[in-house]
């Protein structure tokens, strides 16, 4: 079980411990309760920012282990994580190099009220990302990508499925909303990181948290303009790219303090959106993501 890295035991401690949360609620009924299942639900947040780096860097040398932790990042996240390749290693780290938009780009939201943006992002750009990652999957020569997903789902789905039979009401409530919980708001990173930045840039395109706490337990998932900037750098060297390089050319109100602060401040203390960058209409985003997914 060696690490390619040393840091990294973070990210499986993080793993570890939403695992035994959720072992904990279905096995001892003391601990079905709003504390567990609050922490649960922060973790398979925090547990997605680790799918995010294991699917762009394996943790462990070994192949055959980092196909066994993809299965189950799976199951934490209740979704195929190798669907993150497409969706977000070649379409989201690409959405303005090549004139193409990103699946989840922000500009699919339009609500008026920006609280709604928020809320119903996920049930925006999901139906698009699906449809996306399927052309792309279905192109010839991709069958390795199709039966790892296959397993993935298989896995997953196959878990909970059984969990569900052993105690439906309780895994219903105390593994499914977190599994739940933690992928969706993992979407809704893409409009808090990109809306209204000019993704057109190379500096000013993504919204960054310099929250401590934050970034610990996100291994460092704040730092975003630098990992958008090197997508191959480990987390451990985020921050100090950012001081380095990022900061002195990055407009300053794009490194927030607070991420909390800065969602009551953008959804619940405000109706309108801002909007700094103009957004072209979801239209032609749409139909530009089906091209996308059809010449990937």
């Amino acid at each position: 079980m060696r690490l390619k890295h040393p840091s990294d035991w973070r990210q499986v401690f993080i793993v570890t411990v939403y695992l035994s949360l959720l072992t904990a609620m279905v096995l001892v009924p003391w601990c079905r309760n709003v504390g567990f299942l609050v922490l649960a639900c922060m973790f398979s947040f925090y547990v997605q920012t680790v799918t995010h780096n294991v699917m762009h860097a394996g943790l462990f040398e070994s192949k055959a282990l980092n196909r066994v932790f993809r299965l189950v990042l799976s199951f934490c996240g209740l979704f195929p994580v190798s669907s993150v390749i497409p969706s977000h290693n070649l379409v989201h780290h690409h959405f303005d190099d090549d004139g193409q938009p990103d699946w989840a780009s922000p500009a699919h939201a339009r609500f008026s009220w920006n609280l709604l943006n928020l809320a119903h992002f996920p049930n925006i750009i999901g139906p698009i990302t699906f449809a996306g990652i399927n052309r792309w999957a279905s192109v010839k020569g991709r069958a390795d990508y199709r039966r790892s997903s296959a397993q993935e789902s298989v896995f997953a789905f196959g878990l909970t499925g059984l969990l569900l039979a052993y105690d439906f009401w309780t895994v219903l409530f105390f593994v499914l909303v977190p599994q739940l919980w933690g992928a969706r708001w993992f979407l809704r990173v893409n409009l808090i990181q990109h809306d209204a930045c000019d993704i057109a840039s190379d500096d000013n395109h993504s919204r960054n948290f310099g929250g401590k706490l934050l970034n610990w337990f996100s291994v460092n998932a704040g730092y975003h303009t630098a990992h958008h900037n090197k997508p191959g750098q480990h987390w451990t060297e985020l921050p100090a790219n950012h001081a380095a390089v990022v900061a002195p050319k990055m407009k300053p109100e794009l490194m927030q303090a607070s991420l909390l602060v800065y969602l009551a401040r953008t959804y619940v203390f405000r109706l309108s959106r801002p909007v700094f960058v103009e957004q072209p209409a979801p239209a032609a985003l749409v139909a530009k993501a089906q091209e996308m997914g059809e010449a990937c």
